[in-house]
């Protein structure tokens, strides 16, 4: 996992973005958790479409779609390289990955499922690296450096909220 070194000039930042209105972590986080369920209900229109052979299912689908990428916009106004495709990919993932961890909790596969959950907390990271501007898409290929102070994943637990209204 990528890791930042000046852990201080990071949290001025954020709090300047939350000062200036231009992010309300709180809001983003349940807008990014919609986000993701919205990229489930266009895989599940897809496969409803294709076992049923019944059309109208994809137009569904490209109607979810339209809402899904209209939310997105709301996150990720940018779009250097492939940053919106990224993004969405690391929602999709992290809902995944948490669905997965839910159904081995369920089989009383507790040690999969918590290996499962740190997964999709770690993608969710790096979503929120990327949407934050914390990282560059050039950095989600790096590998981590040298022992440092704080993970995304602290950042992500001390920034991004949902219950700090």
């Amino acid at each position: 996992m990528e890791q930042i070194k000046d852990y201080e000039t990071l949290v001025k930042r954020v709090e300047a973005m939350k000062k200036s209105g231009t992010v309300d972590l709180s809001t983003e986080e349940d807008l990014s958790i919609a986000i993701m369920n919205l990229v489930s209900l266009e895989e599940h229109f897809f496969f409803t479409a294709s076992k049923t052979g019944k059309d109208e299912y994809f137009d569904l689908m490209g109607q979810v779609r339209e809402v899904r990428k209209s939310l997105l916009g709301r996150m990720i106004d940018k779009h250097e390289g492939e940053t919106w495709c990224i993004s969405k990919h690391l929602l999709a993932t992290t809902m995944r990955l948490i669905e997965v961890g839910t159904k081995l909790r369920s089989d009383g596969k507790t040690k999969e499922a918590k290996e499962t959950f740190e997964y999709a907390y770690q993608i969710y990271s790096l979503f929120w690296a990327l949407r934050l501007k914390l990282i560059d898409t050039k950095q989600l290929k790096e590998k981590a450096g040298a022992e440092q102070s704080w993970t995304l994943k602290d950042i992500v637990d001390k920034l991004v909220d949902c219950c700090d209204e």
